[in-house]
């Protein structure tokens, strides 16, 4: 009876170190299976992240580049409205001149013109006197 018992106990044994065992190895799958689980969905979770990540990155290289373009546009636009100035002062200074010299030369040639003048009108009170005088 007792060696029945031994071995009744000993079966037993046998078979719950066979189910724990057992138990084991499906805890191990089991446990891998949701490590697997959980890395993909940290794989997914990081790939989502990042693509934000270079969505957010590229919004704001867009940002910054609209910036800068609006920044050189408004530069061009002074750049040229200076220019403008620049210019419509030398045409300025360039009609002064101008009219200035040509003010000159009138009065060079109003003063040409009167001493011409002056000199015919003297050839001609000569030529009176002497035709005066030959009369």
């Amino acid at each position: 009876h007792e060696r029945e018992h031994d071995r009744e106990i000993s079966e037993l044994i046998t078979k719950h170190e066979e189910e724990m065992e057992e138990l084991r190895a499906a805890l191990n799958k089991e446990q891998q299976q949701l490590l697997d689980e959980l890395q993909h969905q940290m794989e997914a979770t990081h790939k989502a992240e990042i693509e934000q990540a270079q969505i957010q990155s590229q919004t704001l290289h867009n940002l910054e580049l609209e910036a800068l373009r609006l920044s050189l546009n408004n530069m061009h636009t002074s750049q040229l409205e200076l220019t403008q100035s620049n210019l419509r002062k030398e045409k300025e200074t360039a009609l002064v001149e101008l009219r200035e010299m040509l003010n000159d030369k009138r009065a060079q040639e109003v003063a040409i013109l009167q001493s011409r003048h002056q000199l015919e009108l003297e050839k001609n009170r000569e030529k009176c006197l002497k035709e005066k005088d030959d009369l």
